[in-house]
């Protein structure tokens, strides 16, 4: 798969998406692309397909020649905050950061500062280089952790590691594990496959959704159980 450098055209010979929506297609071969990010590249004729002007319903054959333009990010706009960091690791290419509870990833409506993007902004000055490793409102960031929870969130400090680290999560070869404790009793072991999406009553959190939601396996095992009942679980993405 060509690497999508800012500022460059990059060719491209589909050879398995026969039949797939161009925007689609592109959300899944190319890691720094989500499937609205490749639309809007669609719609501003940064995509050629054939030579010619493309839409994001387009259906693909194999053989079909691609052309894509990822244009140069604007400066970032965010602010390098003095935030304390916990870092557990770090070399030239990521660093291992323990996130805690309370604690936004990034900017968003009603948080537009105090976020981790903030703080490593502080510490890790390079990552507004050229607007951003991987992105100018997310710089760095290749997974997220809910606000309320805690854990270990990687972050990458170069364009290649973002690349690369952006298609494992994408593909799921990387294996993450979170320790929960519920309401009930859990079985030793199994595993939750409901389908989760917007929650219908709060538009900022995610849930279990009746349809239209996405698939989310999860296996868990138990770790321990008390009075209540309660149960001391492990969960694994």
């Amino acid at each position: 798969m060509p690497e999508l450098i800012p500022g460059a055209w990059a060719a491209h010979s589909v050879t398995d998406g026969e039949g797939e929506r161009l925007d689609a297609y592109l959300a899944k071969n190319f890691p720094e692309l989500t499937r609205s990010r490749g639309q809007k590249l669609i719609e501003e004729n940064f995509v050629r397909r054939n030579g010619g002007a493309a839409k994001a319903n387009n259906r693909l054959s194999n053989g079909d020649q691609l052309e894509i333009f990822l244009p140069a990010p604007k400066p970032l706009g965010l602010r390098a905050e003095e935030i304390p960091l916990q870092i557990l690791f770090e070399d030239d290419h990521l660093a291992v950061i323990e996130k805690p509870a309370g604690l936004v990833v990034h900017p968003a409506a009603g948080h537009e500062d105090g976020t981790l993007v903030n703080a490593l902004l502080h510490h890790f000055t390079d990552l507004a280089r050229g607007g951003g490793i991987g992105g100018e409102l997310r710089p760095g960031i290749v997974h997220r952790i809910d606000r309320q929870t805690s854990g270990i969130l990687l972050v990458t400090k170069t364009d290649i590691a973002h690349q690369h680290l952006s298609r494992q999560f994408k593909e799921h070869t990387i294996t993450r594990r979170y320790r929960g404790l519920c309401f009930g009793a859990l079985p030793a072991a199994g595993e939750w496959n409901d389908p989760i999406g917007r929650d219908p009553r709060e538009r900022k959190r995610m849930a279990v959704v009746e349809s239209g939601g996405r698939s989310a396996r999860t296996k868990f095992r138990r770790l321990d159980k008390f009075l209540g009942p309660l149960s001391l679980f492990e969960a694994e993405l």
